[in-house]
Parts: structure tokens; sequence; C-alpha cells
């Protein structure tokens, strides 16, 4: 089977936003609330405050390392051995790579380069197909699966001259918040190894942040660029739907396209071209151009409480009412906002949906390895899914097209406003094994739906949204503002976050387990 044909209903690469659902009550059709409504700000609470931490001597991100490169004060392949040599350094703390490919990417290091990150190293998450390399998808049913060629999304960083050191880790299927597949184990986040780096990305966040290279390839279609960004204190930007390649060329589309390709980055500027290498070229949209720090003031709505009876963590709260003062400080206008939508429906809907991508994901995988879907090929967590996705099939059509609706709902919130500021999720990272895809289904989906709160609208609508690094907790773990806008505000986010990380830079910040 070849790369193309191993894709879910909606796409891999993704985790969902989820409600306090258990699968009983999926079973029966229940849902719950989504978690994104209002509360009013309070005051700043300066235990959340990162101290300023500007790049220290030496530090280079993607760009400076390209210009570097470019200029001929190194080489790509001095760079490529210097990121082999920080990956084995950390790798046994943190577990992030599924596949090396370092003979890969020395020959390619030696080649010839072209494009704006010219010998640039960095790794593809393993979930898209890089050439040569295996592409597993966190999956036991896929061993032996080779990418013959570049997916359609890799083959735009091979052009712009990215070095890939590997395949970066994810959970199966991408189907879930933590990175802690039954095919490889669990990665863990270097500010704290008893803690997930979330998902599904998790591989790419933990390797960023512990500066084994500057960027790493993500994915998002519930919120799995931003929540693995936000708890590894690194940037993650999800664009608007159509604006970064990802369905390949022929392929079926899916009746809802909610996954997109990019980057998780230490640099806003490193994510800022990195878009700008991949975009579309006479897409929907106008290219994105030259961008620079914001200067217009905007409205912000802040929506930080959980009101699907999940509680929102007082770390995380303090965090998020810290970022708005932050706001504020800077002369942009905050306002208490209540999103004006049925939570429990959307909430249903989003989750049946995911589920039936796990279900098709589930029979692609029993199709390549010639076994039944089972234990033996999946696990109980992708079985979970793919079940409760079976007992309402007749359900999907009137699901897609409330979905497919939902879109033009979600513009309507912006009526009065720039931006939305919510948490990316409910507490900071939760422990290894808590959401251990063996684990007991419902325990898993009870940590899940405490956890991931705010995301999977903005996937839904096709809508830009992204995770900034703005604090940590008293205890040391990152926290991330999720700052959210219409399905086109990719400029505008970008704008807004290289005006946030010049007033509260984070390059500087090291966590416990780094390679710098």
């Amino acid at each position: 089977m070849s790369g193309d044909e191993l894709q879910t209903l909606h796409g891999t690469g993704s985790f969902p936003f989820m409600t306090r659902l258990t699968r009983r009550a999926a079973l029966a059709g229940g849902a719950a609330t989504l978690a994104l409504a209002a509360c009013a700000p309070k005051a700043s609470d300066t235990a959340s405050k990162p101290d300023i931490a500007p790049a220290p001597p030496g530090f280079r991100d993607g760009v400076a390392i390209a210009a570097a490169i470019a200029a001929g004060e190194t080489s790509a392949l001095a760079e490529v051995e210097a990121a082999i040599a920080r990956a084995r350094a950390v790798e046994d703390q943190i577990n992030g790579i599924v596949t090396e490919t370092f003979e890969i990417a020395r020959a390619d290091a030696g080649g010839v380069l072209a494009g704006p990150f010219a010998g640039v190293p960095s790794f593809i998450k393993d979930l898209i197909d890089w050439r040569g390399a295996p592409t597993l998808r966190g999956c036991r049913g896929l061993e032996g699966h080779v990418a013959a060629t570049d997916s359609v999304f890799a083959a735009r960083w091979r052009r712009a001259g990215i070095v890939s050191l590997g395949k970066s880790a994810t959970p199966e299927a991408g189907l879930i918040s933590s990175t802690e597949p039954l095919s490889n184990g669990p990665t863990r986040n270097p500010w704290d190894v008893s803690r997930i780096p979330g998902g599904s990305s998790g591989g790419a966040a933990a390797l960023v942040a512990a500066g084994v290279v500057p960027f790493a390839h993500a994915s998002d279609g519930g919120g799995s660029i931003r929540i693995p960004a936000s708890t590894c204190g690194v940037f993650g930007m999800k664009p608007s739907r159509d604006r970064l390649p990802y369905s390949e060329p022929g392929a079926a589309a899916p009746p809802l396209q909610i996954s997109v390709n990019h980057a998780v980055t230490i640099s806003v500027r490193d994510s800022v071209e990195l878009f700008r290498a991949a975009e579309v070229p006479g897409g929907a949209y106008p290219a994105l151009g030259e961008i620079q720090p914001l200067t217009r003031r905007l409205k912000i709505g802040f929506a930080p409480e959980p009101i699907g009876g999940t509680t929102l963590h007082s770390d995380t709260r303090a965090a998020i009412e810290d970022v708005a003062q932050l706001c504020r400080d800077l002369g942009h206008t905050v306002i208490d906002y209540t999103l004006p939508m049925d939570g429990p429906k959307f909430t249903d809907a989003f989750i049946m949906y995911w589920a039936a991508g796990a279900g098709e994901f589930a029979r692609q995988v029993s199709a390549y390895s010639g076994k039944p879907v089972s234990p033996d090929i999946l696990e109980p967590w992708t079985l979970g899914l793919a079940n409760m996705a079976a007992s309402r099939m007749d359900d999907l059509p009137g699901i897609v097209g409330y979905l497919l609706a939902f879109e033009e709902e979600y513009h309507s919130f912006f009526s009065g406003l720039d931006i939305l500021l919510t948490p990316v999720t409910g507490s900071p990272a939760v422990a290894i094994g808590e959401q251990a895809p063996d684990r007991d289904f419902d325990a898993v989906m009870d940590s899940v739906l405490s956890f991931v709160a705010y995301t999977s609208p903005m996937n839904v609508a096709g809508a830009a949204s992204m995770s900034v690094p703005l604090s940590w907790s008293p205890s040391g773990l990152p926290i991330g503002a999720m700052f959210s806008g219409r399905r086109g505000d990719d400029r505008l986010l970008f704008e807004l976050a290289l005006e946030l990380e010049a007033a509260r830079p984070w390059a500087g910040r090291r966590p416990a387990v780094t390679s710098l």
C-alpha cells in the first residue's frame, strides 16, 4: 500500500479536541460541552511570569544557520554532524526519534542544496512520507512501510534545502494528546522527563525544545501543533486550511479537511520563513510576504474558562491571565467574551468525525498488514475510537453537514473582535502513562478531556491559530497561550507573534534536558 493510500478519513496527523465523553456515553450518542468560554480577567499572577530570556550568545535559529552556510562560515555537512551529535546527547532521555536517517542526511548535506534553508537539519514527523525513510505512523501494523517518494508537503521542504535527520515520534495515527505509542515507547518532555511532551507532534516539539534542531515538521488536525508547542515551550502556528500543502495529488478528498502541515520552531521568524517556503502558489490567499511586528492595536476576546465539566488548572489560569495583562500593557483592548455556540452539539460531531477517521485507518492498516483489525496491529485507544464510530455510522452524513456549516458560525464570533485568546490546554503537561494508549479507554478519555480543551474549533473552521510560549509554571513547566483568528488571518497572527516575542523573549530558556 502506498503512502497516499495510508490516509484516514480526514487525514492523519492531528489530535482532536475532545470533551468529557466516555466510550459508553459515545455509544449512546452522548456528548459534553466545548471548553471555550469567557470569564472576567483577574489580577496577574507574577508566579507564572517567565524571566526575560533573550537568546544566549551563539544561539542560532534556522534562518541564521542557513545564512551562515550561504556565507561560507560553516557547511551543511558540519551543521548536520553537529545536530547528529546533539541528538545522540539527549535521545536516551527524551526518545523523540522513531527512525534515524543519519547516513542519508550526511549524503544529502554533501550534495548540491538550494533554497532558503539550504543545509539546515531538521526532522519529519512520522505521519508523512520522506523519500527513502520508513513511514510507520506510530503503528506496529505498518512495520516495513518505506516511502518511495516525498509527500507533497515534504517535497516543499526538500526544495527549501532542509536536510532531514529522521522521523520524529507520534502517537498511533496522531490520535491522542500524548506521544506514547506502543511501537516506540513514550516520548518525554525535556522540561520534566516524567511528563508528556503533548501530541501528536510530541517528538518534533521535544527535539526542538531540547535544542537538537531549530525547527521540526509538525501537523495539526485538532491541536497537534499547538498542544506540544505549549507543553514544550516552543512556538507553534497552525496555518489556515489550504495555505500550505496537505492532500496528495489524485488522492480522494475527505469530507472535511481538518489537518494542516507546518512546523514547531524556537523563533517566530523561522515559522514565517518556513511558511513562505511551503506556500501553495496561486492559491486562495495572497502570498504571505514579508512580516513585521504588529503596529496596529487589536480587540482581543479573552476566553479562559472551561465550561464542559473540566477544571482549569491554577497554574494555567495564572499564566493566561498574565498574558491577557501583557496584551493590555502593549496597548491592545482585551474584552471578556463568551462563544455563542452549542458546545455539546459541536463536540459530539467532532468526536464522531474523528472516530470515523480512526475506523478508516484501522481498515487500511488491516489491508496493508494482511491481518484482521485487532490488538495485534492496532492500539486499544485506536480500536476504541473505531468501535465508537461503528456504532453511529448512519449519523455521519448529518455530522459532516453540521461541521461543514460550522466555519461560517465560527467566523461570526469575530464580529467586533480581531483575535481570540485562550489557553491551549487545561493544565501543564500531565504525567507519562496517564494517557497511555493501552490504559483503560474511559480513564484515558477522562484525562484527555481535562487536558485538551480549546483547539479543535479552529481546525473545523480552517482558521489560523497559534501557541506562543509566554509563561512557565512555578515548577518550571511551559504553558502556551493560544491566539486564534479567522481563516486567512495567518499574517495577522505572525505579526502579533513577533510583537509578543520582542516583548517577552523565550529563546534563552533552557529545559532540564538540553543539547545546547
